[in-house]
């Protein structure tokens, strides 16, 4: 009797036991966040995606995959269905994309907004709302796949002419010229090692030049300052030509008529003095004489050819 009361106290134990273990798993794996049913509707590719799926807003857990399915009210579309936090700023501009999880290729809903709107997407557990759900990297990259791999042929078979054997050929030579005229080109910087040994000593001497430049174009400058300056040999010129123009001026408006009267007046003179001197070369006697009268002309009494002499 004594074994068997030992075998039922162990017994209870172990049941006792087993049942504070579960209590205590349970507690533990409580969950007591409040979640959102909300529903995406696509036609796109959800490979990867399973119940239980982590849901993520920008990175953030904050919820999970529910349940995924067909649409009943889209024809051959895939809903999934995905409980969201209460508290995640689920709003009428968020969108969803399936990503996948690093190296497993697990996936999972990424939820993000473009900011579109500030209105909260406002959940009914009886009819979910629904958040569109766009296509992510790898649908976009499959879709490109076939424009991928037609412009990967392309570039083969451009690859496969470049690498003919005439284009080779001419590659070699090309090289070749290449590699000739480097050579050139090494023997002409060769030849030009001693001019360039002369060009810090022109550079000294062009630097000099410049001196010597820059000092006489102070000294004209000096110089043209002082011609310019008021007082200065250009001003005093200004003021003598000024003088002289007025000078000028007096000159014709007083002098030149006078001198042109004075003129006249010699002019006069001289044609009374040449007309004196023809009459004394006539009739010299009329220096002594007198002019006395007039000899008569031709036709009146007295008159004689030889000038009065008979």
């Amino acid at each position: 009797m004594e074994n068997k009361a030992h075998a039922l106290a162990a017994g209870v134990f172990v049941l006792v036991v087993s049942a504070l273990l579960a209590l205590l798993a349970v507690w533990l794996t409580r969950d007591n966040t409040k979640r959102d049913l909300y529903e995406m509707s696509t036609g796109e590719t959800i490979s990867g995606l399973q119940t239980q799926s982590a849901v993520r807003f920008r990175g953030v857990p904050v919820g999970k995959v529910e349940s995924i399915g067909f649409d009943a009210k889209v024809k051959g579309n895939v809903l999934v269905g995905i409980s969201v936090d209460r508290a995640a700023p689920v709003t009428r501009s968020t969108f969803a994309t399936v990503a996948s999880q690093g190296v497993t290729g697990l996936g999972y809903i990424q939820l993000d907004d473009d900011g579109g709107s500030t209105e909260r997407l406002q959940p009914n557990d009886s009819d979910p709302p629904r958040i569109p759900l766009k296509p992510g990297g790898i649908d976009k990259l499959l879709k490109q796949g076939d424009v991928i791999f037609d412009q990967v042929e392309q570039a083969s078979v451009r690859l496969n002419k470049l690498l003919s054997d005439e284009n080779r050929q001419a590659i070699t030579t090309a090289v070749k010229q290449l590699s000739e005229a480097a050579g050139s080109i090494n023997r002409i910087a060769q030849g030009l090692e001693p001019t360039v040994a002369t060009l810090p000593a022109l550079s000294r001497d062009a630097r000099s030049t410049m001196q010597s430049l820059k000092a006489a174009s102070d000294d004209v400058g000096a110089t043209s300052r002082r011609l310019n300056a008021k007082g200065g040999a250009l001003d005093k010129l200004s003021d003598g030509g000024t003088a002289l123009a007025n000078g000028v001026e007096t000159f014709s408006a007083a002098t030149l008529p006078k001198l042109g009267e004075v003129a006249d007046e010699t002019a006069r003179t001289m044609r009374q003095l040449r007309r004196t001197v023809n009459a004394v070369d006539d009739n010299p006697q009329a220096l002594i004489f007198g002019n006395g009268p007039p000899l008569p002309g031709p036709g009146e009494p007295g008159f004689s050819a030889n000038g009065g002499k008979k």
